[in-house]
C-alpha cells in the first residue's frame, strides 16, 4: 500500500498533475538572491571602470616617459623646452591623453590627468631619480593611487 502511494505521487509529480506552478514564497526567495547578487557585482563592476581609466593614465605616462627620452636623445641630451606638442610630434598615440609635460635640462615632469576622475598619475626625473607622484584629488576612491602617493617605485628621500 505503502509503496503504491508513493508510485503514485512522484508518478503525479513527474507528469506535473499535483503543482501548477511555483508559490509566492518561492519566488520572493530567488527575487531576494538576485538583489543581493546585483548588489554586490553593479559596484564592483564601476570599481572596474575606474581602475581600466587609471591603467590607461598610467599607460600613457609611460609612453610620455619614452617620447619623453626620445626628445633628449634628439636634443644632445637635455629635456629643456619639452612640452607636451613635442611628445605628441614624437608618439601620436598621446593625443588622446589630458597631458602636461615640462622638461629643464636634468630633468622631466609628466602629469596626465584620469578620465572621468579627478585623480592624476605622473613622472618626475630629477637628474638619476625617477619617481612616480600620484594624486586622488577630492575623491575618497583611491582607484590605482596608493597610500604613499607614489603610484610605482619608492617616495623620494626626505629633504
Amino acid at each position: 500500500m505503502f509503496l503504491q502511494n508513493l508510485r503514485a505521487k512522484i508518478g503525479a509529480r513527474l507528469n506535473g498533475d499535483s503543482e501548477a506552478g511555483f508559490t509566492l514564497i518561492e519566488l520572493l526567495v530567488v527575487m531576494l538572491i538576485l538583489g543581493i547578487l546585483a548588489a554586490i557585482a553593479i559596484p564592483a563592476f564601476f570599481n572596474q571602470k575606474n581602475k581600466a581609466n587609471d591603467a590607461q593614465s598610467k599607460a600613457y605616462a609611460k609612453t610620455a616617459q619614452t617620447a619623453m627620452e626620445t626628445y633628449a636623445t634628439d636634443n644632445s641630451g637635455t629635456y629643456a623646452d619639452a612640452d607636451e606638442t613635442d611628445l605628441i610630434e614624437i608618439e601620436d598615440t598621446l593625443e588622446g591623453a589630458v597631458l602636461d609635460a615640462t622638461g629643464t635640462d636634468d630633468g622631466y615632469e609628466i602629469v596626465v590627468e584620469t578620465k572621468d576622475t579627478d585623480r592624476t598619475f605622473g613622472i618626475t626625473r630629477e637628474g638619476a631619480l625617477t619617481y612616480f607622484p600620484c594624486t586622488i584629488g577630492d575623491s575618497e576612491d583611491r582607484g590605482g593611487c596608493p597610500t604613499n602617493g607614489y603610484w610605482s617605485g619608492e617616495a623620494p628621500p626626505a629633504p
